[in-house]
C-alpha cells in the first residue's frame, strides 16, 4: 500500500519528478510505501519528510483503493529540499511546486485525483 499526500499554495502543488515502475519518468504526488508498524497517515507524514524537506498535516482522506491512500495535507514546517543522499530517493529527480493548471505536468493517474480535489 502506498500513501500520498496532496498540497496546495496559491494555486500550486506540490510534487516530485520521478521513474515509476513502468519505466516512464512523471510527475507524481509526495509518498510512499506504508511499513508494516505504521498507520496510513503516518507513513504519508514521513515519506513526504523524505521526498520534499517538508513537515505535513494530514486534513483528510480524500480517496482511497486497494493500493494507495490518498490525503490532503498542509505544510507546517521544513523547507524544500531534495535528500539526493537518502537511497529512498532514488527514484526522485526533482521537487517542485507545480501550477494547477499546467495540464502537461498531469496524466490519467495523477489528473482524476486532482479533479477530486477541485470537484
Amino acid at each position: 500500500m502506498i500513501a500520498q499526500a496532496l498540497v496546495i499554495q496559491e494555486n500550486k502543488i506540490l510534487m516530485v519528478k520521478q521513474y515509476v515502475q513502468r519505466g516512464d519518468i512523471v510527475w507524481n504526488y509526495p509518498g510512499g510505501g506504508i511499513e508494516e508498524t505504521e498507520t496510513p497517515e503516518q507513513a504519508c507524514i514521513r515519506e513526504f519528510k523524505e521526498e520534499t524537506g517538508y513537515d505535513v498535516k494530514i486534513n483528510r482522506l480524500l480517496f482511497k483503493n486497494s493500493t494507495k491512500y490518498t490525503f490532503v495535507g498542509e505544510i507546517i514546517g521544513g523547507e524544500l529540499y531534495l535528500d539526493s543522499d537518502n537511497e529512498a530517493n532514488a527514484d526522485i529527480i526533482d521537487v517542485a511546486w507545480i501550477p494547477v493548471d499546467d495540464k502537461g505536468k498531469f496524466d490519467n493517474v495523477t489528473a482524476p485525483i486532482l479533479e477530486l480535489l477541485n470537484g
